[in-house]
């Protein structure tokens, strides 16, 4: 196990205006779980990719432990790396797979049949050892990669969207067992996805990457409560916060018929007098009036819970608000929508950043 630094490693294509990756200053702690996470192109395989070796670092450095592998072969990094792709030998066992380095390595066979005997334990795959691929389901594959990394015994692991090729729910179970294993095992991890919500539950911290530039890494509850700027606040969350455009004027900032009020120390932060009002579906209160005026579209059961679809009165925005489930809320009607005061964030429209609470 190691700690995994990246000090301000950044690469560049040729065929982009912008870095891929941009002076990204990160530490992974030892046994940590880091995700990170982000839209397609925000670089975040590419920065798995570097720390793995398969990209190459036009500035900065990557440390693993108390080595700076910037320069060094990926086989001599010490890691091991879970792709989207499980690339299983069809012809050969489940064992022959997950020990399939070990032997490359020259490993002694007894040694070799005790690691992966260990690892199939660990993944509950004893059972599956003298099948081939092609007769295991696709949940059932993907632990046998995760078998091929865990027997080598890396100091870091390394997983670039393991469960895109899985259904949904094989997802979000095999979601649960991977980051049970990875405590269970202790091995700094750096896992990406684009699914928030598997990086929500999976990380013991997120990076949110975005453009090629680090927005913010905290753990998941402080990313919720306390995003630092609009994209992670927007990105953070399903169904993501709402964002009103506001203007700052007398009352405070004002969005239609909804007024928030700013403090001195908000309205000093401000650079202009566009003001973005950040609500999340569970801190919008459908009532009779009082609040945010606005029509029902569509509600969306999920039965103990339920979505309410709006549009604000005099705008096409779109509201959603979250209320308990059997809602008595219909399309067509109009209500009044009521923010908790505590749940208002709010940004500096022009630069994005969050004010000051």
């Amino acid at each position: 196990m190691a700690e995994v630094v990246f000090k301000r490693a950044t690469r560049i294509y040729s065929s982009l205006d912008r870095p891929a990756v941009n002076a990204l200053d990160l530490v992974v702690a030892d046994g940590e779980f880091l995700v990170l996470v982000g839209p397609s192109g925000c670089g975040k395989s590419t920065t798995l990719r570097m720390l793995a070796g398969l990209e190459p670092i036009d500035s900065g450095s990557v440390w693993i432990g108390d080595r700076d592998v910037t320069f060094m072969p990926s086989k001599d990094r010490d890691i091991a790396m879970v792709f989207q792709s499980y690339a299983l030998y069809p012809h050969m066992t489940v064992a022959e797979n997950i020990g399939f380095h070990l032997k490359i390595k020259k490993i002694p066979k007894d040694e070799r049949a005790r690691r992966v005997l260990e690892a199939a334990k660990i993944l509950d795959l004893e059972s599956l050892l003298d099948r081939k691929p092609a007769k295991l389901s696709g949940g059932q594959r993907q632990r046998v990669a995760m078998g091929r990394a865990i027997v080598r015994e890396p100091q870091v692991f390394l997983m670039d969207e393991p469960l895109s090729n899985l259904d949904a729910k094989l997802r979000v179970q095999t979601r649960t067992q991977i980051a049970a294993l990875q405590r269970d095992l202790g091995v700094t991890t750096v896992y990406v996805t684009h699914d928030q919500i598997e990086a929500m539950t999976m990380g013991d911290r997120v990076a949110v990457l975005n453009n090629g530039i680090l927005q913010q890494c905290a753990p998941p509850r402080e990313l919720f409560i306390s995003p630092v700027n609009e994209f992670v606040a927007g990105f953070i969350g399903s169904p993501a916060m709402n964002l009103m455009r506001a203007t700052a004027d007398d009352l405070g900032a004002s969005y239609e018929s909804l007024h928030v009020p700013l403090t001195p120390e908000q309205r000093t932060a401000l650079t202009s007098q566009a003001v973005t009002i950040g609500v999340r579906p569970n801190d919008l209160e459908v009532r009779a009036d009082g609040g945010l005026d606005a029509k029902v579209e569509f509600v969306e059961e999920l039965g103990s819970e339920a979505f309410i679809y709006c549009l604000a009165e005099g705008s096409d925005k779109e509201i959603v608000a979250r209320t308990d489930g059997l809602s008595s809320a219909k399309n067509g009607d109009h209500v009044s929508l009521v923010p908790n005061p505590e749940g208002v964030h709010l940004f500096d429209t022009a630069t994005g950043a969050r004010l000051p609470a």
